[in-house]
């Protein structure tokens, strides 16, 4: 045990001193370091680094900053995959999206996220602080794009959209493709995908969009089926897809649908054709040209319901939800007819002359 005397003198001993007061700087230092750090990465964007990036005239003369990048809606960066975080880190340092890379890879360290970033496409705006920065590269919060399907379409318009689109990679080159990823048997793949709007990332491929539209189809397709009212006319949830697609080329009204999907189902129940123009249409392919004749509703195809009875073979569009809910809950008022009045909306009619009487009010005249 040392007496107070000796630790008094040992205290005081230059060589002694000199080691305490270093070792307290060196604490009070790092202390001051490690705020620092904490300040800067949690600091916005703008009132730090990005300055430089929106602000022309505080740029800093050391930073190269790719003005082409730089817009309203932010920073762009692209971060390859196998990029080392080192690379990341000087290119936001390039971008202005930092100023302070060794703060930033310092945090990375501590945080032990130096090896978790994510390849993808990412967006930083001003708001942000380099601490969300590299949160949003370690989580993979890249930036997103979308596509819209529009209900009516045609599977080929979907498939052609999708590969039309310049961040969607395009794997598909023949159909038979998409038939064996799905196992799908049908004959045709018209109307088994949703139309909707899909969000994704860049590098997405058509089959990963297809197969996202299939799965909700067939959701959409089997909740409703469950909930159905009891039609003999409709065994499958296959078939009711099918009249859907009907009703979704007949009308975009939604007090429509279910009204003229309760008007077919009566005529199936009657044993009359469906005479239902967009199916005649659909059987004509490329042949048609905006214009059906009288010479097409008596051509003999699977899909002229002018010529067959029941229902076509396969679906003859994309089909919306609401279309497949009017399909399973008919709207039943004795109606057997309806024609166009040019307005969108549909004239019923419940008797033969009275629909020759609409059609001449509503379409000869």
């Amino acid at each position: 045990m040392f007496s107070g005397d000796y630790l008094h003198i040992l205290y005081h001993a230059p060589m002694v001193k000199l080691l305490v007061t270093s070792f307290l700087l060196l604490v009070t230092v790092s202390a001051l370091i490690i705020i620092d750090i904490y300040s800067y990465m949690n600091d916005p964007i703008m009132s730090t680094s990005m300055n430089s990036a929106f602000s022309p005239s505080s740029r800093d003369e050391t930073i190269a900053i790719d003005d082409s990048r730089i817009d309203q809606q932010g920073v762009e960066l692209t971060v390859k995959t196998g990029a080392s975080f080192s690379m990341v880190a000087a290119q936001l340092q390039q971008l202005g999206v930092i100023d302070r890379p060794a703060y930033f890879k310092a945090w990375a360290i501590a945080k032990k996220h130096t090896e978790n970033i994510k390849p993808g496409e990412y967006v930083f705006i001003a708001s942000q602080s380099p601490r969300q920065v590299l949160y949003d590269l370690v989580s993979g919060k890249v930036k997103q794009y979308q596509i819209t399907i529009v209900e009516g379409k045609r599977f080929e318009d979907f498939l052609s959209d999708l590969q039309q689109h310049p961040k969607i990679i395009k794997t598909i080159t023949d159909l038979d493709q998409v038939y064996q990823q799905f196992n799908i048997k049908h004959a045709s793949l018209e109307g088994l995908f949703f139309p909707d709007t899909y969000t994704f990332d860049a590098h997405t491929t058509d089959m990963q969009i297809l197969q996202q539209s299939h799965q909700l189809l067939m959701s959409h397709l089997h909740h409703a089926w469950q909930n159905r009212e009891i039609n003999h006319h409709l065994s499958t949830p296959y078939e009711a897809l099918v009249l859907a697609s009907i009703v979704e080329k007949e009308t975009s009204v939604a007090e429509e649908r279910a009204r003229i999907a309760g008007v077919f189902l009566t005529r199936l129940d009657k044993d009359m054709r469906l005479q239902t123009d967009p199916t005649v249409i659909y059987g004509l392919g490329e042949n048609f040209d905006g214009n059906l004749t009288r010479d097409h509703l008596q051509q003999a195809n699977p899909y002229n319901t002018y010529v067959n009875k029941g229902l076509p073979p396969s679906p003859i569009a994309l089909v919306s939800k609401a279309s497949i809910m009017a399909v399973m809950q008919p709207q039943y008022t004795g109606d057997l007819y309806f024609v166009s009045k040019k307005d969108g909306t549909h004239y019923f009619s419940k008797t033969y002359q009275e629909h020759v009487q609409a059609v001449r009010e509503y379409q000869l005249n």
